[in-house]
């Protein structure tokens, strides 16, 4: 118990799998979602900084490491499902703080309690650092279902996470690192070959001009 526990707990993340009960070319673990998202977030708060935003590294960091942990308690949930409404994404929040509260009060020491507490609530605030971290979630999982999607995947379910995500990330599309990921990034992306590319595009060119209405 105690730490020790916390510690022994990183390793089920690696055996978390995101998006579970579907079919998949390519699995990807809540570890591995955790280490992509704050590499992403990384680059996208280097933006942010060359055009004269000023970054807190510390807390854009521990937000972004720390942004999933509470899964291991409760797993991965499907975005379409879990954004289906309002109220339920309230619900799973209000079920995973609980969890992670009484996970941190019976393994870590008083004084390091109100640390933990900070650094596991929800890190998608309206600070710079809680707005990249939004756009660095979604990102990854834009890449997650793309790389599906460019393989032939016929799960449907991945053009819905697909157009979610972008929907999402056009939401920040104000912010200097969103303009360089449609500008630059993105392009790069749908100019990749796969299967139902024109599809794709057709989809991405919508969302797309829908946001600029």
């Amino acid at each position: 118990m105690g730490v020790h526990h916390y510690f022994k707990s990183l390793s089920d993340l690696e055996q978390l799998f995101r998006c579970p009960g579907r079919f998949k070319y390519h699995e990807h673990s809540v570890a591995s979602h955790s280490f992509k998202v704050t590499k992403i977030a990384q680059f996208l708060g280097t933006v942010e900084e060359e055009y004269g935003e000023k970054i807190d590294w510390k807390a854009l960091y521990e937000k972004a490491i720390n942004h999933d942990y509470a899964e291991i308690f409760t797993g991965d949930i499907k975005t379409p499902v879990k954004y289906a409404s309002e109220e339920l994404r309230k619900l799973f929040s209000q079920v995973e703080e609980e969890m992670v509260t009484k996970f941190i009060e019976q393994e870590f020491p008083r004084q390091f309690q109100d640390i933990y507490h900070n650094r596991f609530k929800d890190g998608k605030d309206d600070t710079i650092e809680g707005r990249i971290l939004s756009v660095a979630d979604k990102i990854d999982l834009l890449y997650e279902s793309f790389g599906e999607i460019q393989k032939g995947n016929p799960e449907s379910l991945f053009f819905e996470i697909y157009q979610e995500a972008l929907s999402t990330i056009l939401k920040f599309q104000e912010m200097y690192c969103v303009q360089y990921f449609l500008n630059t990034i993105l392009p790069d992306m749908l100019a990749e070959k796969f299967i139902p590319h024109s599809q794709l595009n057709d989809i991405t060119n919508k969302i797309i001009d829908d946001s600029q209405k």
